[in-house]
C-alpha cells in the first residue's frame, strides 16, 4: 500500500496532567493483515477519558500502553483489505484500533455498521462504546424506576448525555451536572433533562433546589467535589453507578472519599463496572433499541469533532480539563 500509516505513540508516561511531549507522531508503513484479520482505514477516532489510565503503569483492569507503542483507542472506518470471511473492501466497520490511520484487526473484534442508519462518527458515541456504557450501566446497576430522580455528572459529555435521555425514556426525572451556562442550556434545552446544575456555582444549593425529594440514582463520571455534594443527598436504597472519575485522573495520589457509614444506614448500592465485561455481547440489542430512539427523536447527541490525527494529543489533553462539548472524535484525515 502506497499510503503511510500516520500514528500517535506514547513517548513517556505523564506525571500529573499529560502534555504534548508525552506523545510522538510518526509515519510508518501500513500493516499487512494476517489470516483472519481485516485492514481498516480509520475515518474517525474516539477520544475517551479512560485513555488516561492506559498511559499509566499503575495496576488496573487493562494492560497499559507500552512506551513507544500506538496509543489505544477505537476507530470507525472502512475495510481496505480482508483475509477474513464476512468482510470485504468497502465495508464500513466499527472496531479499528489505535491512534493511527490504518490498523490490522482480528475479524472477531469488528462490527459492520450501515452508514445509511446514522453518521459514521455516531458509531463511536451514541451508537458506540459511550452509548453502550450508558445503556448497560443503567440497565444492570442503576435500574431506574418511573418517578425516580436520576442525577448525571458530566451530563453534556459522551456518556452523560445518553444516560439522562434513557432515564427520561424510562419515566424518570433527569438532573444533569455540567460546567457552564452553555452546557447546562444544552442539557435542558436540547437533551430534555428536567434540570441542570452548574458545578462552577454553588453546587450544594443548586442540588437542593433541583432535587427536593433527594436522589435515587447517581451516575458518576466526575468524582471530586461533585461526588461529595451528591452523596449526602442519596435516598434510601439509592444506587450509585461508578462509571468514571475524570476530575481525579491526573491526581498523583487518591483523594479522601466520603464516609461510607451511610451505605449501611440508607442501604445504598455503589458499584463500578467496565462495559467490556459483558456489554459488547449485547451490542446488537443495544444498537437496535438506540436506533429506534434516534429515529423517533427521543435520543439526541452532540459531537465535538477535531480535524486531523496530529491534533489528537492536544484534543485529549483538553478532554481531561472539560474543554470538549459533546462526544470528542477526531476526523483522521
Amino acid at each position: 500500500m502506497a499510503e503511510t500509516n500516520l500514528q500517535v505513540l506514547l513517548r513517556r508516561r505523564p506525571q500529573g496532567e499529560p502534555t504534548p511531549d508525552d506523545f510522538e507522531i510518526r509515519e510508518a508503513p501500513a500493516p499487512e493483515p494476517a489470516e483472519g484479520e481485516v485492514l481498516v482505514r480509520a475515518r474517525f477516532l474516539s477520544l475517551d477519558p479512560y485513555m488516561r489510565g492506559r498511559m499509566s503503569d499503575a495496576k488496573s483492569y487493562a494492560k497499559p500502553v507500552e512506551i513507544g507503542a500506538v496509543m489505544e483507542g477505537q476507530t470507525a472506518g472502512e475495510v481496505v483489505a480482508s483475509r477474513a470471511p464476512g468482510f470485504a473492501p468497502g465495508d464500513t466497520v466499527l472496531g479499528g484500533f489505535g491512534w493511527q490511520r490504518f490498523s490490522a484487526v482480528p475479524a472477531a473484534r469488528l462490527f459492520k455498521v450501515d452508514p445509511d442508519e446514522a453518521p459514521l462518527s455516531a458509531s463511536l458515541g451514541v451508537l458506540g462504546m459511550p452509548g453502550l456504557t450508558a445503556w448497560v450501566g443503567l440497565e444492570d446497576i442503576g435500574q431506574p424506576k418511573a418517578g425516580e430522580t436520576v442525577v448525571v455528572s458530566a451530563a453534556s459529555g459522551a456518556v452523560g448525555q445518553v444516560v439522562g435521555q434513557i432515564a427520561k425514556i424510562r419515566g424518570c426525572r433527569a438532573v444533569g451536572v455540567a460546567g457552564g451556562k452553555a452546557k447546562c442550556d444544552f442539557v435542558t434545552g436540547e437533551l430534555g433533562f428536567d434540570a441542570c446544575v452548574d458545578h462552577r456555582g454553588d453546587l450544594k444549593a443548586q442540588l437542593e433546589a433541583a432535587c427536593p425529594d433527594g436522589i435515587d440514582v447517581y451516575w458518576e463520571n466526575v468524582g471530586g467535589a461533585v461526588q461529595a455534594a451528591v452523596f449526602p443527598r442519596l435516598n434510601d436504597f439509592g444506587r450509585m453507578v461508578m462509571c468514571g472519575m475524570i476530575a481525579e485522573y491526573n491526581d498523583a495520589s487518591p483523594r479522601p472519599g466520603p464516609n461510607l457509614m451511610a451505605c449501611v444506614r440508607k442501604r445504598l448500592r455503589i458499584q463500578g463496572f467496565i462495559v467490556s465485561d459483558s456489554g459488547w455481547q449485547r451490542y446488537g440489542r443495544f444498537r437496535a433499541e438506540m436506533l429506534g430512539w434516534m429515529r423517533d427523536g427521543r435520543m439526541r447527541w452532540r459531537e465535538d469533532v477535531v480535524d486531523g490525527l496530529r491534533a489528537a494529543p492536544q484534543a485529549f489533553i483538553g478532554l481531561l480539563k472539560g474543554a470538549n462539548f459533546g462526544k470528542l472524535v477526531v476526523r483522521v484525515d
